[in-house]
């Protein structure tokens, strides 16, 4: 079974939202058989790279805001990520374009590093103090801490179109799913979940997906009743 995360690491809920997940997945009897994929969506795709600024600034100015009112809502996601087990710093941060974050995601996605870059970057951005936005260096050595190669992770940062085709895929893809916001999960291609539900709607989401998988179809033409194979007893032995 395949479930599908669309997220943006400056998403707080997306931050939140990846824990109460996994804390679901983790109590799944079926764990072992469910691929877990990271797809990108950009709640900011028209921010230019070097347009960084105060997380306080950016809200209030996006929804008409006071610094105060903005201020809360940090406050009470710290208390939501706080719940999770998460570190999130809500004071100080800083806001920008995530567009190479995901480019980064979709080659660590290649070389089987996906989860942990992307942990990695949620640290960074919520928990760290050092800025994440308009810093190759520092995308490079959050890769590099995620196990990929320095050279080539600094090859994709350095190149503006590597892996630029893949993101927007997602995006497009996104959209026609009817994703208007992240995180966005969606279960083997027949369940949506949208948001940082409870850990209980994705444990409930799980299962009922899993109960529904249709039953495997043997393909046999009837005459010669299947092939040889081996099972627990032995193999087959041809007699003649």
């Amino acid at each position: 079974m395949r479930v599908e995360i669309w997220t943006d690491i400056a998403c707080p809920w997306c931050y939140v939202g990846k824990a109460r997940f996994e804390k679901a997945l983790a109590d799944f009897p079926h764990r072992e058989a469910v691929e877990v994929v990271h797809r990108s969506f950009e709640l900011d795709p028209g921010r230019a790279k070097d347009d960084v600024q105060p997380v306080l600034t950016m809200l209030s100015r996006k929804y008409g805001m006071t610094q105060a009112q903005a201020q809360a809502g940090e406050d009470n996601l710290g208390a939501q990520a706080a719940a999770e087990g998460l570190a999130y710093r809500t004071r100080d941060r800083d806001h920008g374009n995530t567009f190479d974050m995901h480019r980064l995601l979709h080659f660590a996605k290649e070389h089987g590093r996906q989860y942990e870059l992307i942990q990695r970057l949620y640290e960074a951005n919520f928990a760290e103090e050092r800025s994440l936005f308009n810093d190759d260096e520092r995308l490079v050595e959050i890769a590099v801490a995620a196990g990929l190669d320095e050279d080539g992770a600094r090859k994709v940062v350095a190149d503006p179109d590597a892996y630029a085709d893949e993101v927007r895929a997602d995006e497009h893809e996104a959209a026609q799913l009817g994703a208007n916001g992240v995180p966005f999960f969606v279960i083997d291609r027949k369940y949506g979940v949208s948001g940082a539900q409870p850990t209980e709607v994705f444990e409930r989401a799980l299962t009922r997906a899993w109960g529904e998988r249709p039953p495997l179809k043997l393909l046999d033409d009837g005459a010669t009743g299947g092939g040889d194979a081996c099972g627990p007893d032995g193999c087959a032995v041809p007699q003649h």
